[in-house]
């Protein structure tokens, strides 16, 4: 039986990025980050949490919700604390 790949609809993939609004993706990144950071400084892996928590510093202030902007600016603000604690 052969393999058979889904074909891929170029058009409507287009359309459906099209659509997503960049507060949600940049958001969606943030998060990822943020739980990257944490999980690096668990790890006691400074060089890669201090890099998550650098690239979530440069997003953060690109996104326009401001109740999005808030929420992560916050965990951005305990992730720069956590860093700092554990230099100490």
């Amino acid at each position: 039986m052969a393999d058979e790949t889904p074909e891929i609809d170029i058009d409507k993939l287009q359309e459906q990025i099209a659509q997503l609004r960049v507060d949600d993706v940049l958001a969606g990144a943030a998060s990822t980050l943020a739980s990257v950071a944490y999980a690096k400084l668990a790890a006691d892996d400074r060089v890669d949490a201090k890099r998550a928590i650098d690239a979530l510093a440069k997003i953060v202030p690109q996104i326009e919700d401001e109740d999005l902007k808030r929420d992560l600016g916050a965990a951005l603000a305990n992730l720069q604390v956590a860093f700092t604690d554990r230099r100490l």
